[in-house]
């Protein structure tokens, strides 16, 4: 598809939520377009094709199923849900950890999450790391979660910001990947891919975008880039949004990695099963062992420690997988791993992350960076999802009701959003 002259509304990247705007308005009358800057749609939800299966490079679970929209959409869509529970909810420690410790930091976690709640019901604000106990025990190891729930550690997080995510604990998957369920339900939407938006001029009284396939005219815009490109200004305004840029910087991606390996001999292992590193510190690893019952091993890595693996590449990953597999499971699994891909989201120049946290005392910020603009260009993304931040339906939600937004603004019933009841 190219780049037409003018559109009624052009949102800005084909992640979930530009996708989910774009479904939204179709069959209106109106004209829409989606610039995206890769070659692809599905943004950082992405399934990778290996051996007939598929390798989720992004998202990978549909959380609070029982209330995610995009739950439903997986068999009409034509592909398969998983309802296996996730392995975290049965055993997330490796095989040297008792039962008995297993039993004391399930409660060193939930009194901190209560410590969390209790604080946020006082309106106490500050990194949710002051309310872990201290010198505790369990503290290296909670920072390791927090960096697969976070992308960062809990110093880097607010304390209203995670009181205020929302999870019902039920967690599903797609079989055939979660990015594919979200390319599917993309392929009806007007992209045009290779096509980094750039700039913003808002100065007369139609939108003028520059993008690297030449200039476009909106009345109306929807951005859903992630934060750090508005941070950085990878894309900028004309005139400047300081106010914007500045709660973007706040509300900045962390980073989750993924390493996903193939392991022969895997029947050793029980299917969709889990094992942890170190119990010590934040910078180990957790593998979930045999997803789907395939032979292979997903190791997941956060924060710090994502960072500078990432900065080694592939092999740097392997390594450190290798290490700890080893310590954990014996050393003939130095011989048994071998790599396949590992994921790279703080190098993509198109998210320079994985997922959003709101940094200490910013909670707020996720609001502020849903407050249309001149009531013409509107914001959505995981980030902006106050209750659903780092999720792929999120993002949906999000992109949904900027979507309405935009309608309204156009003078057009924006009709029931999702979830209402008509009188």
């Amino acid at each position: 598809m190219s780049l037409p002259a003018s559109a009624d509304i052009v949102i800005i990247g084909a992640g979930a939520a530009g996708l989910a705007a774009a479904r939204t308005l179709a069959g209106r009358p109106l004209t829409v377009v989606v610039p995206e800057a890769r070659d692809r749609i599905g943004g950082r939800a992405w399934t990778l094709p290996f051996e007939g299966q598929g390798l989720d490079m992004g998202c990978g679970w549909l959380h609070s199923a029982d209330e995610n929209p995009l739950a439903a959409r997986v068999e009409p869509a034509g592909l398969t849900l998983d309802r296996t529970p996730p392995p975290w909810q049965s055993q997330a420690f490796n095989h040297e950890t008792s039962d008995a410790e297993i039993a004391g930091f399930r409660a060193a976690f939930d009194a901190f999450d209560q410590r969390i709640a209790e604080a946020a019901a006082h309106g106490q604000e500050g990194p949710a790391s002051t309310l872990m106990e201290p010198g505790g025990r369990w503290n290296g190891r909670m920072d390791a979660i927090s960096g697969a729930l976070n992308g960062a550690r809990f110093a880097e997080v607010s304390i209203l910001d995670y009181d205020a995510y929302r999870d019902t604990g039920v967690n599903w998957r797609v079989r055939e990947g979660y990015g594919r369920l979200i390319e599917t339900l993309g392929r009806p939407v007007p992209v045009v891919t290779d096509c980094p938006v750039r700039r913003i001029d808002h100065t007369g009284p139609a939108l003028k975008l520059t993008t690297d396939r030449g200039g476009i005219e909106a009345r109306t815009v929807i951005v859903t880039v992630p934060t750090d490109l508005i941070a950085r200004e990878t894309l900028t305004f004309d005139p400047p949004l300081p106010a914007l840029v500045e709660a973007a910087a706040h509300v900045p991606l962390g980073l989750a990695s993924k390493l996903h390996m193939s392991v022969t001999g895997a029947d050793d292992f029980p299917p969709d099963s889990q094992l942890w590193g170190r119990t010590d510190t934040a910078d180990t690893g957790g593998y979930h062992l045999r997803p789907f019952g395939r032979s292979m091993i997903e190791g997941y890595y956060g924060g710090d420690l994502a960072r500078g693996l990432e900065a080694e590449g592939q092999e740097g990953f392997h390594a450190f997988a290798v290490d700890e597999l080893v310590h954990l499971l014996g050393s003939d699994m130095r011989k048994r791993l071998s790599p396949v891909v590992a994921t790279l989201w703080g190098a993509d120049p198109w998210s320079r992350g994985a997922y959003s946290h709101a940094l200490p005392g910013h909670a707020g910020d996720r609001k502020t960076l849903k407050v249309p603009v001149e009531n013409r260009i509107f914001l959505a993304g995981e980030a902006t999802a106050e209750a659903f931040y780092g999720t792929a339906h999120g993002a949906w939600m999000e992109g949904e009701r900027a979507a309405r937004e935009a309608l309204a603004a156009l003078g057009l019933d924006p009709g029931p959003a999702p979830g209402d009841v008509e009188e």
